[in-house]
């Protein structure tokens, strides 16, 4: 049997060099996300960093996150039950994978408002926030304080 084909045991530690390799993550991005608590790593008798296997899984995610430009602290809080010590069931995964959705709802119902909202301001054709009469007649909005003051109390 080949390495590439060969079964491994649940409880086999990678290196450092090892899961840097496997996920395609950086060394130095991989001591980040420990020292965030986002990933954990035992240590060696020699002080060498071993990761767990499901700690592959993590860190894939974390890296499908930032291409979804999901900032770490949420990672963090979606992360916060699925344990680190042990390899996580499905039911850990599935709880996290139901936070995340709830957070990517959120965040599309937002860019669909940012949409029409900007697909309303170019069509009226006024190309000014500041006086357009069908987002903000007679400046109303601008009492309340500066920049996209709808926006915010949406996003809010």
């Amino acid at each position: 049997m080949s390495e590439a084909t060969a079964a491994h045991a649940p409880d086999e530690q990678l290196t450092v060099g090892e899961m840097s390799r496997r996920t395609g993550v950086a060394v130095s991005a991989l001591h980040f996300y420990e020292q965030l608590g986002l990933i954990a790593s035992t240590r060696t008798p020699g002080n060498q960093r071993r990761y767990a296997r499901h700690m592959l899984r993590r860190v894939s995610l974390i890296t499908v996150a930032k291409r979804l430009s999901i900032p770490l602290s949420e990672v963090q809080e979606v992360f916060a039950d699925v344990p680190m010590t042990e390899t996580p069931s499905h039911e850990d995964w599935q709880r996290a994978s139901r936070r995340w959705k709830h957070e990517l709802e959120r965040r599309r119902e937002g860019i669909e408002r940012l949409e029409r909202e900007l697909t309303g301001c170019i069509g009226c054709g006024c190309l000014s926030m500041k006086a357009c009469r069908l987002l903000n007649p007679d400046d109303a909005l601008g009492a309340s304080g500066t920049g996209p003051r709808r926006l915010d109390d949406e996003t809010a």
